[in-house]
């Protein structure tokens, strides 16, 4: 049994929490707040142990009639591995701590790759970072992991020439009131290319990809627009096959009438999703078209979940010899990854489809 602690139970940190929580061979043994808000009356109601993530502020959980388990370093010590879920940078500063208790931590990806010994896709890299002495590992950000869960396999199939990825990506999360635009389209960054394709290569170095980003004023989700110019020239249903044997892929049906991110999180809650989390990428099947050897398609990625199951899987890479197979399978099934909908039909498109404006 994997004794795991999470530092920070925030919009990432409840989600993975919930999810080592679900694990058969994990053991959740609490979790660090920084202090006694709603999210932390969240993880009691939920059972869990509660930790101060800053041990001078103990008093304030006290006065609002918290119990706590310890503190941070209580929490490290009694934990296999961390995972820390604290906003971007704060994890930087929290590795040498994990490191003094000498407790692997998995760290996430709004932090610098040279944060942890490697960066880790369960799709692009579980075997190598198990195989590997890494004592901590970077989960990549929510789009690296979703571009990489479908360039992985293009990859493995046909040969990627060259991926070029548009993102539009949610202004913040539904509770960052802070964030924005608020009526704007902003590209994000102005320099090209973004972030995101240099940080697919830390997990899948091999692909040559560029990638742009703009930030819009929106909550639920990032939107992709993808051309990869394949090494072969399959059809499109082979693509489409090939994308819908991926568990932690879902093909939208054409006739199930999805046309955006508010009727995905729709379609995720009425199947009885926690939260509406949608783990897997989501991509439009109508949009999955081949002019030649160039694939063009759109995905939708939930920015909340879609990294949870990779954090599962990064836990057993590093404290475990648990195959990347047999790992991915028993975190799907005790998190029910894998969309199947009931209207899911075989695709006819062979070529592009003609715009109508």
């Amino acid at each position: 049994m994997i004794r795991v602690g999470v530092n920070g139970y925030g919009t990432i940190g409840k989600r993975v929490a919930d999810a080592v929580a679900a694990q058969p061979d994990m053991a959740l043994v609490g979790v660090a707040k920084t202090r006694p808000n709603y999210e932390a009356e969240a993880a009691l109601r939920r059972g869990y142990d509660l930790h101060a993530a800053i041990a001078e502020r103990a008093d304030a959980f006290a006065d609002a009639g918290i119990d706590l388990a310890g503190d941070l370093d209580d929490l490290i010590e009694a934990s296999d591995v961390v995972v820390d879920c604290c906003p971007a940078g704060i994890g930087e500063r929290n590795r040498a701590r994990y490191a003094a208790h000498d407790t692997p931590a998995i760290l996430q990806g709004g932090e610098a790759a040279d944060v942890a010994d490697v960066s880790f896709n369960a799709r692009a890299n579980y075997e190598a970072v198990r195989d590997s002495d890494a004592e901590s590992a970077r989960v990549v950000s929510c789009n690296t992991t979703a571009l990489s869960r479908v360039l992985a396999p293009l990859e493995e199939e046909y040969g990627v020439e060259k991926a070029r990825v548009t993102l539009i990506r949610r202004g913040g999360d539904p509770a960052e009131t802070d964030r924005g635009p608020i009526n704007d389209v902003v590209p994000d960054p102005v320099s090209i290319p973004s972030h995101h394709g240099p940080d697919v290569n830390t997990v899948l170095p091999g692909i040559a990809v560029d990638t742009l980003a703009v930030k819009a004023p929106v909550t639920r989700m990032h939107t992709h627009g993808l051309n990869v110019t394949l090494e072969s020239t399959p059809e499109a249903g082979a693509v489409r096959d090939l994308l819908e044997a991926e568990s932690r892929v879902f093909v939208i049906p054409e006739g199930a009438g999805v046309d955006g991110g508010g009727a995905l999180k729709d379609y995720a809650m009425d199947a009885g999703r926690p939260r509406g989390d949608l783990w897997e990428n989501c991509v439009w099947g109508e949009s999955i078209q081949l002019q030649g050897s160039d694939l063009y398609l759109f995905e939708n990625v939930h920015q909340e979940a879609d990294v949870v199951p990779e954090n599962v899987d990064a836990i057993r890479a590093l404290a475990t010899d648990v195959p990347a197979v047999e790992s991915v399978a028993r975190t799907d099934e005790s998190l029910g990854v894998g969309l199947e909908s009931l209207l899911a039909e075989p695709s006819t498109g062979t070529g592009l489809v003609t715009a109508d404006d």
